[in-house]
């Protein structure tokens, strides 16, 4: 049984502890936070309010990382000295150069690492993969991702619209589908960029050129209260594949559709969206790397390195 421990109990812990609960193979015993009003609904866990002390008190198989961007990497570097496998919320780090240093700390100690690029583990970016892979359809001829939502006025201690502590927009949210893009589909160039920064609100638009197509992406934080909002839509040669308005939709010649959301009825062919959580399907993914020993393939250093880059020349 892995023992596990989580250290920020922010928003983004919502998803991950419930995850490691369900599993039957870990077990969440210790959590830290500096807020130990955060932890006193955990009472079946044992919680600390000082990293050093938690690490010194566990004996730990797993340590997730949950807290703000700007803490990251020494966090995982603390506990990977300390033989401790680490998974931690994205990014790595703002800075590339954390990536070396991160990495180089788990080879030394023979542990595991991984950044939770959740996007990764989400059906219906992997099935949007597996279309692309497979050329299911054709070729890809574009595409269309967009990732929208408020301006972060809840964070603590308003790490979150601190530029130098969270990277803003493109840290923020755009990193998640331009990491999927580098993932799927390779090493861009950015073909066209705009940016609209005010103190209240940020926004990009993005054009990258993958040689053959175009993929445009916009991502923003609004002064106005708009709802979250993460879509795709993708030209192929022979259809359109479109995650929009809480659907998953291929559109085919003939006026054919393929509805894949949790509201489509009745047989939808060779094709099969799992239902599953993607915060869960990551750390399962991790936690099975630990236990049996395998390499974390699903995250790579280089292509880490090559969204930081973007994203620090943006």
């Amino acid at each position: 049984m892995l023992k596990v421990g989580l250290v920020g109990v922010g928003g983004i812990s919502g998803a991950h502890i419930p995850a490691w609960d369900e599993m039957a193979d870990a077990e969440l015993v210790a959590l830290c936070d500096i807020r130990p009003e955060r932890m006193e609904k955990f009472t079946d866990k044992r919680c600390y309010t000082d990293f050093d002390e938690m690490l010194a008190n566990e004996e730990l198989d797993i340590l997730d990382i949950c807290l703000p961007t700007y803490l990251h990497a020494d966090f995982a570097v603390k506990a990977m000295e300390k033989g401790i496998n680490v998974i931690t919320e994205k990014p790595i780090s703002l800075k590339e150069e954390d990536i070396d240093r991160v990495y180089k700390t788990a080879e030394k100690n023979n542990v595991k690492f991984m950044v939770a690029q959740v996007l990764r583990f989400w059906p219906e970016y992997e099935l949007l993969k597996e279309i692309y892979d497979t050329k299911k359809y054709g070729k890809l001829l574009s595409g269309t991702m967009t990732r929208l939502g408020c301006y972060p006025k809840w964070s603590w201690d308003g790490w979150m619209m601190d530029e130098k502590r969270s990277g803003l927009v493109p840290f923020d949210l755009h990193i998640h589908d331009l990491d999927f893009m580098v993932y799927a589909f390779g090493m861009p160039k950015v073909a066209h960029q705009f940016r609209s920064k005010l103190p209240d609100q940020d926004f990009i638009s993005i054009s990258y050129d993958f040689g053959d197509f175009q993929i445009n992406s916009e991502a923003s934080w609004y002064a106005t209260c708009y709802p979250f909002t993460a879509e795709f839509r993708f030209q192929f040669e022979n259809a359109i594949v479109a995650n929009e308005n809480g659907k998953m939709l291929i559109h085919l010649r003939d006026d054919e559709r393929i509805d894949l959301s949790e509201a489509a009825e009745g047989d939808t062919g060779d094709i099969n969206l799992p239902k599953s959580d993607a915060y869960a399907n990551e750390i399962r993914y991790f936690a099975d790397c630990v236990i049996n020993n395998k390499p974390v393939e699903k995250v790579q250093p280089e292509e880490l390195r090559c969204v930081l880059n973007i994203l620090n020349n943006l």
